[in-house]
């Protein structure tokens, strides 16, 4: 059994933030932050984004930014995202998406992109995390971000 107990002194600020909202898309982006490549330059390797991936990080960038928190994360928190694909096919609204992308390829982009927003210090700090993804009549990313 495992038991948690926390205690507070009179000088620790106690603070339960939760940030959750929605971002609908037409397209949601399904490039991995792994797609980075690399070209070597006087003989040393030079990472870069391919125009696909900056395409991806910057709609994320413009999407994310209207959602910002006023103040950073401080401590652990717990990410819950769900990504919403366009209906397709077979497939109906609500059923788990069960093809390529695979999820933690999906959500690393995602929160590089929240640690340059500065939605916290650095995104080590996300030690609970559920991400799953669906088939959608409405596309797009839900995200929640709570304080541990």
């Amino acid at each position: 059994m495992i038991v948690a107990v926390v205690v507070y002194t009179k000088t620790m600020k106690v603070m339960d933030l939760v940030t959750e909202f929605f971002m609908p898309m037409k397209k949601v982006p399904t490039v991995t932050h792994q797609e980075k490549q690399v070209h070597v330059m006087n003989g040393k390797p030079v990472f870069y984004e391919p125009e696909e991936l900056k395409a991806a990080r910057a709609k994320l960038l413009a999407h994310l930014g209207q959602h910002v928190p006023k103040e950073r994360y401080i401590g652990p928190v717990r990410l819950i995202t769900k990504w919403c694909f366009p209906v397709s096919g077979k497939h109906q609204n609500g059923e788990y998406k069960t093809s390529k992308p695979d999820t933690d390829n999906l959500v690393k982009l995602l929160k590089d992109v929240m640690t340059e927003l500065h939605f916290w210090k650095d995104d080590a700090q996300v030690a609970s995390e559920i991400t799953e993804k669906f088939w959608s009549d409405l596309p797009g990313i839900y995200v929640k971000v709570e304080s541990l």
